[in-house]
């Protein structure tokens, strides 16, 4: 590199440069020469076609190599977004191990091809894979840090985590803290200021790092952040540390960084770091800044960059003379070529791996393993009051298990408790568990749904077993970002590295007479069509209590659905089936043996379905009702069974009909056992709207028992 000044090489005073040593500065341009030379030639490869997407760090590599020097590799726990390359590097990622990621290599250990480059994810240096959806990343390391804190009240959760798959990556420091970056774009989604309120609410030790670059792709901080300063918009969040910087000047940004992580260390709360940096290339190489940036501002921007800045002050200091940083460029550029030609030798990964990691290889919820007899004990309970049984002996074998979500707890403040009966949820599902296990095990959340499922995620990636709750079905749609693109992949992006087997309860369903629009909805088939996540809905409190069992103990996310109109019903009850009760996913129940027509169901039709078939027996129709309870993954071998049996399928479900659940049923039905049916497959569902409050209206939108009934004599007569 060019440079204004020779200078020879001297001992120099570490005090004027905040306790660092020569060889400290030295380090820090070459981390920083390092990365920008992995961006130059991953650019060079991509536009060769022999890499496939590139986005580089270029620009934020002084306040990240400062952060890496501040941060403790396989002590904190490291939340990197993709600019933050140099951090990466600072803390232990090689050079080999980003080009293998930049080609999409079998041995890229960050996800093994499933993600694009930048994505970093390495369980010995404690750095979580990143997805690629701006903003998600906060309300994770929430749950993160929040793990940090449990894990320092409940030692024996930590041993337990330790004995379960990937235990080996469990890891709990007395002073470790949490850091989480993104970029000043970032800050305009939800989950920022949900994570950050979080964070000051349970003074959590997060390290925010925000590295403003001045751009979210081509709209300017002014245009993005009001008034243009994020540290401006959360000064008075209350415990938050707050330090701004020059995140061009590595020195300066070291002296922030330090403060705020130890600010973080002594358990004082969270802080923010909102670092000044420059870009000088563009957003990524799918973007052309020259479209939206003036020559004149891309040329300032090329000033402010930190390399040539840092490398000629070094010189100039003294510390390094220009030869020897020649020498150091020279064996960057030897390594970044080395590791890229071993790079792109490197095998791909093979077909047959599409599907590795998507679940748990460790425990499969499906398997014989999970099915067990109950052991009776005790008076009927309801479907709702044997969640709050199965929880508490959960809680009690397994010190892991975390309760979280609006309203779950008795009361906020314990010292009340003796003179409240206590909440436990809008349905009194967890009512009960605070008094018994404590707040630090059981606790209200914001409402802020993005944040329950995100915080339950980065417990799960910690070791923890979170079980959060959603209040209403018709309220899950903040969260399910989180849902689809994190919770739902977290194993499979990062290749089996990581996992994150969080249980989400959700109260979903109408028949609520006045429910309404916003209390009565259903939608359980756009998570059945995401992969990666478990989804279930009981319908009588005996499934209930085995299934949320098996969902608790199985390692993989979990959507827990809980029909809110059965909550109470008698007909659905129970006794205890005792404390180590499992239903196996996966296997349909047989709720009634029939010959002449088939009712394939689940949730609150179940009942309504055996209504039907009891008045067509006075008729002398004989129905089978297939109570599928397990949607996904689902029993193809009971709907088989019963196609064969009976010739004639209906498939009900309170969904709205137009593309939901029964439609995939019905399909399957139609291409595997078309020579089985002696009519085609009815569909009964609701109709194609929301649910209206008014109940003589909400009984003609959702299916009703004369729907059924009228369903069965058409295909009879088909």
């Amino acid at each position: 590199m060019p440079v204004q000044a020779r200078s020879k090489t001297a001992k120099i005073d570490s005090s004027k440069y905040h306790g660092l040593s020569r060889r400290d500065l030295l380090r820090i341009y070459r981390t920083m020469y390092l990365s920008r030379r992995i961006d130059d030639r991953e650019i060079q490869l991509k536009r060769q076609n022999k890499t496939f997407f590139q986005i580089s760090g270029a620009g934020h590599e002084g306040v990240l190599t400062a952060a890496g020097l501040v941060l403790r590799p396989g002590h904190d726990w490291v939340y990197p977004y993709y600019r933050d390359r140099a951090l990466c590097l600072a803390l232990g990622v090689t050079s080999l191990e980003m080009f293998l990621q930049a080609v999409g290599a079998k041995d890229d250990p960050s996800s093994g091809g499933r993600q694009m480059p930048s994505h970093w994810g390495i369980p010995r240096l404690n750095i979580l894979p990143r997805s690629s959806s701006t903003g998600m990343q906060y309300t994770q390391a929430v749950g993160m840090a929040e793990a940090t804190q449990y894990f320092e009240i409940y030692p024996r959760a930590l041993e337990e985590a330790r004995h379960a798959p990937l235990g080996e990556h469990v890891r709990h420091k007395p002073d470790e803290i949490v850091y989480v970056s993104g970029g000043d774009g970032s800050t305009s989604e939800g989950e920022f200021f949900e994570g950050l309120n979080s964070a000051c609410l349970r003074k959590l030790p997060i390290l925010f790092m925000i590295e403003d670059n001045g751009w979210a792709i081509s709209v300017p901080v002014d245009f993005q952040t009001a008034g243009g300063n994020i540290a401006k918009l959360v000064a008075n969040y209350p415990g938050l540390f707050l330090e701004e910087c020059d995140g061009t000047d590595p020195l300066a940004s070291y002296a922030v960084v330090k403060r705020a992580a130890e600010y973080c260390r002594m358990r004082k709360g969270p802080a923010l770091v909102h670092a000044r940096v420059t870009r000088p290339y563009s957003h990524s190489l799918s973007d052309d800044e020259k479209l939206y940036k003036t020559d004149a501002l891309r040329q300032e921007e090329a000033h402010r960059d930190p390399i040539p800045k840092f490398g000629l002050f070094l010189v100039r200091e003294g510390i390094v003379d220009e030869k020897e940083l020649e020498a150091i460029e020279a064996e960057v550029d030897g390594e970044v070529r080395e590791s890229s030609d071993r790079a792109l030798a490197a095998e791909p990964p093979a077909k047959e791996s599409i599907l590795v990691n998507q679940y748990s290889p460790d425990v499969d919820p499906v398997s014989s393993h999970f099915e067990s007899a109950p052991q009776f004990s005790g008076e009927p309970r309801t479907m709702v009051e044997m969640i709050s049984a199965t929880l508490a002996d959960e809680m009690a074998r397994d010190e892991r298990i975390v309760v979280l979500g609006e309203d779950v707890a008795d009361c906020c403040n314990e010292e009340d408790l003796e003179f409240v009966k206590g909440k436990g949820g809008v349905f009194k599902a967890t009512i009960g568990l605070q008094r018994r296990f404590g707040y630090g095990r059981v606790f209200n959340t914001p409402i802020a749904e993005a944040c329950i499922v995100g915080s339950a995620l980065g417990m799960a990636a910690r070791g923890l077993k979170p079980v959060a709750e959603i209040q209403f079905f018709d309220y899950i749609w903040p969260a399910m970002m989180q849902l689809r693109n994190e919770l739902s992949l977290f194993r499979w992006r990062s290749n089996g590295a990581f996992k994150s087997p969080a249980v989400i309860r959700v109260a979903t369903g109408g028949y609520l007479t006045g429910g309404a629009i916003y209390h009565s909805q259903s939608g359980e088939v756009l998570f059945t069509h995401t992969p990666g996540i478990r989804v279930v809905m009981p319908s009588t409190a005996l499934d209930l209590c085995g299934m949320l069992r098996t969902a608790i103990r199985c390692d993989d996310p979990v959507l827990f659905l809980e029909h809110k109109h059965l909550y109470r019903q008698p007909y659905n009850r129970s006794p205890y089936p005792g404390p180590n009760y499992t239903v196996s996913f996966g296997r349909a129940r047989v709720v009634r043996e029939g010959n002449d027509v088939s009712i394939i169901t689940y949730g609150a039709v179940v009942h309504r379905a055996e209504v039907a078939a009891a008045h067509l027996e006075r008729e002398g129709v004989s129905v089978e009702i297939i109570d599928l309870r397990s949607l996904s993954p689902f029993d193809w071998e009971a709907i088989a069974a019963t196609v064969r049996k009976t010739n004639r399928v209906i498939v009900a479900h309170e969904d709205m009909l137009s593309w939901g659940y029964g439609a995939e049923i019905a399909a399957l039905i139609s291409d595997k056992l078309f020579d089985e049916l002696d009519a085609p497959v009815r569909r009964v569902a609701a109709m194609d709207t929301f649910c209206a409050y008014q109940p003589t209206l909400e009984d003609e939108i959702l299916p009703q028992t004369s729907d059924l009934v009228t369903a069965i004599r058409e295909l009879l007569a088909y």
